[in-house]
């Protein structure tokens, strides 16, 4: 399946765990899409690369940054910052290409302020269980508890911004749910009828809190 490029501007967001990054990188391998590669202050994970996950930098360049204006959003997460570099973006989409972002919801937020003149369709993701999002934490290399439980602190937070975005889709299935996403990408390009069950979401993020 292949989108066509005409400057989409997609942005996937979720609490940490729930599997928004492995989505970005099959929606923009999978179809026209160009990933945003974010500045973070964080170390590096094991088999991450600098350059093509994320710009690793330090706190002191990364403030240089900000001074210099360099961002289109920035947020501080888990006391480390991560932001989207404005000339990569814009490069991207003055060439006509679509963008996807894997933030958080504050720079989401940031982003749709902006009012870019380009098509923007904004995701959350949900876990299926909070069970399942602690074992994808542990699973993943998280081998410090005391990270694990600092994210599960930060998760009802987290879901509480669902409301903020175009759809929510519940990550139970890889397949399913990318299927689901690029079915309501392609229906918003078309401006065509694109709702989704908010109930359901709903009664799902009632469950998730308990």
């Amino acid at each position: 399946m292949s989108l066509r490029k005409d400057g989409v501007v997609i942005i996937l967001s979720s609490p940490s765990g729930a599997g928004k990054t492995t989505l970005v990188k099959k929606i923009a391998k999978e179809n026209n899409f160009k990933i945003s590669i974010s500045f973070t202050t964080r170390k590096p994970r094991t088999n991450e690369e600098n350059g093509k996950d994320y710009f690793f930098v330090s706190e002191e360049k990364f403030q240089a940054l900000i001074k210099a204006n360099e961002f289109l959003e920035y947020a501080k997460v888990f006391e480390n910052y991560y932001g989207s570099s404005k000339n990569q973006v814009f490069e991207i989409l003055n060439n006509g290409e679509n963008v996807i972002f894997d933030i958080d919801w504050q720079g989401s937020e940031q982003i749709k302020k902006q009012k870019l003149n380009y098509k923007l369709v904004t995701f959350f993701i949900l876990p299926p269980s909070k069970s399942e999002l602690f074992s994808r934490l542990k699973n993943r290399d998280m081998k410090d508890k005391n990270i694990v439980e600092e994210r599960m602190k930060q998760f009802n937070q987290d879901i509480e911004q669902w409301q903020n975005y175009d759809f929510v889709v519940i990550n139970d299935d890889l397949e399913k749910c990318y299927n689901e996403i690029i079915s309501f990408i392609k229906k918003k390009i078309e401006n065509s009828d694109c709702n989704y069950d908010k109930n359901n979401i709903s009664t799902h993020i009632k469950k998730l809190k308990t």
